[in-house]
């Protein structure tokens, strides 16, 4: 068999397992996982602006609160300190929040600039190796 034959029998085998591969993948015809950049572009700009949002309007009421705590508790009044309790607890979950929201919309969007760079690294690789020039 000659290296013609052989390099179109090795490219025929490696077509139809890719293929096979694929179909495996994907369901009813559709792909399980699809990157849809705008998608994933408009849920990184929503956890920004809620992160904003969070850390402007998050703790309207901290000051209030925390006052409102020590006036009864100076009063006597158990629930003084319930309150305090309350209004540290809740200025702790806001941070926690602001973070996680932080957390994704710069996931979000390291993502989306990294699966471009691949992208464009494995289309320059792929277009000017020898492979492309076997391939056609």
């Amino acid at each position: 068999m000659s290296f013609d034959e052989e390099w179109s029998a090795a490219r025929a085998t490696a077509a139809a397992n890719i293929s096979a591969r694929l179909n495996q993948a994907t369901t009813g015809g559709t792909a399980d996982l699809a990157l849809n950049q705008d998608h994933i572009g408009a849920i990184g700009s929503e956890a920004y602006k809620l992160h904003s949002r969070l850390q402007a309007d998050g703790r309207h009421a901290a000051t209030a609160s925390a006052e409102a705590a020590g006036a009864l508790s100076r009063e006597g009044f158990g629930s003084g300190a319930a309150l305090a309790r309350a209004n540290t607890r809740w200025e702790s979950q806001v941070k926690t929040l602001v973070a996680a929201c932080a957390q994704i919309s710069n996931g979000l969007n390291y993502s989306l600039s990294s699966h471009r760079r691949d992208e464009q690294r494995l289309y320059a690789e792929f277009t000017t190796s020898k492979l492309d020039a076997y391939l056609k």
